[in-house]
């Protein structure tokens, strides 16, 4: 920091105006993608997804809890996983907050693991997270959806994954993702959007912050500076499968 350019305020207040033009033009560009976004095609969901629940088995219209939207983040915590994944869990950090506001306009977050519903309730209980989470063990909705993969694909050389084939080691069995549905008033569920790798950070406000901090996010490789949020003061190197996939 102490190698950074250091000017007057007149200066400073000019390049901070050349700034504000690309701001600008990034508000308008983000208002544009998220127009084309809505603007997608949908897909009927057919196949008969089933789902355990802490209130018991459940389809995928079930999910979303009466409300005509559902988004589900895929969350990486795999069957026998000690732990989730670091990405993923700071990711989860910020979503209880929404809950309220998302319910209210139509919208149900849930996340989605393919770990034993057990498994699932122990480490939200360990992170001490409210979300709705559910387990999609013994169904092919993870990897239906593109964010699991099974030890056959993977060395097969290449999966496809965020819309292009993708080489097996910059991959694993569980990959981050987010995918929205839409529920008519007849109960048929569609799918309208799926992200991967880096799409759905925007949903992690920590890194919007860093982003506006004097260093940034001060990392050399995709959230090299993570860990589990009760992990920071542990002197082990926790961290793991959130820079996978870029």
């Amino acid at each position: 920091m102490t190698d950074h350019q250091v000017v007057s305020r007149d200066a400073w207040l000019a390049a901070r105006t050349d700034l504000l033009a690309l701001e600008k033009a990034e508000t308008r560009m983000r208002d544009q993608v998220n127009a084309a976004r809505r603007a997608l095609p949908w897909v009927r969901v057919e196949a008969d997804y089933r789902f355990q629940t802490p209130a018991g088995p459940a389809r995928l219209a079930d999910l979303f809890e009466g409300r005509s939207q559902l988004v589900v983040y895929h969350f990486m915590l795999g069957p026998g996983w000690e732990a989730g994944c670091p990405g993923c869990s700071f990711l989860a950090d910020h979503l209880d907050g929404t809950l309220p506001h998302l319910n209210n306009h139509d919208v149900t977050l849930i996340a989605v693991s393919r770990a034993p519903l057990a498994e699932i309730e122990a480490y939200k209980r360990r992170m001490g997270w409210r979300f709705p989470w559910v387990s999609s063990f013994e169904s092919r909705f993870n990897h239906d959806f593109g964010v699991s993969f099974s030890k056959d694909e993977l060395v097969s050389g290449s999966v496809f994954y965020n819309y292009r084939d993708t080489p097996s080691e910059r991959a694993a069995e569980e990959v981050p993702g987010l995918s929205a549905f839409a529920r008519d008033a007849d109960g048929t569920v569609f799918h309208t959007y799926s992200s991967y790798a880096r799409g759905p950070e925007e949903l992690i406000g920590t890194l919007m912050i860093l982003d506006r901090a004097p260093k940034g996010r001060n990392e050399g490789t995709t959230m090299d500076f993570l860990r589990r949020h009760d992990e920071y003061d542990d002197a082990r190197d926790t961290r793991g499968c959130h820079a996978a996939a870029e």
